[in-house]
């Protein structure tokens, strides 16, 4: 939500297509959302920019792996850095700007199998909120954008820094 209210332009572009297909001030229903593609292009570019977790879930090597000139030793533990992946900017073009319309162009899924856009992990350790993710967050957003008319005061700018939070164990 932040994204889109520092871009005027693309709430005006989500809420035309929500008043066209749903029609506006209606609720949002699952069915929608297949016919809502704008509204898809903005859940995506947001798990790209600001997946729910930075990091999957650890990874064990089976057995020594040469990657990029280097060897990962057998049983070493990995770390997938998703965050990083999405602001990859030998895949991504302007990987830090807030664009939904890359997606027009690109036949991304973030259920896993597309490995530039996996917000949710992949494999045997995907993330069991997957479904509830995809299924809630468009819902949601595309509710709070045809019901309401959203706009920062002239004075605020929103941060959008990422912060890292230790937290203690």
């Amino acid at each position: 939500m932040t994204e889109i209210l520092r871009q005027p332009e693309i709430i005006k572009k989500s809420q035309a297509e929500l008043a066209q297909i749903v029609g506006k001030g209606k609720p949002i229903e699952e069915v929608d959302l297949s016919r809502l593609p704008y509204l898809q292009f903005i859940i995506k570019e947001t798990f790209r920019m600001h997946p729910p977790s930075p990091f999957l879930v650890p990874r064990r090597v089976d057995q020594d792996v040469e990657l990029c000139d280097y060897i990962i030793p057998k049983g070493s533990r990995v770390l997938v850095n998703v965050w990083a992946i999405g602001q990859d900017s030998t895949f991504w073009e302007d990987p830090l700007v807030f664009k939904p319309e890359r997606f027009q162009s690109l036949e991304l899924d973030p259920r896993g199998k597309d490995f530039e856009l996996i917000p949710f992990g992949a494999g045997r350790r995907i993330c069991p909120g997957l479904a509830l993710g995809l299924r809630m967050a468009p819902i949601m957003l595309g509710s709070m954008l045809n019901s309401f008319n959203w706009k920062l005061e002239s004075d605020i700018e929103p941060d959008m820094e990422e912060k890292f939070i230790q937290l203690e164990t």
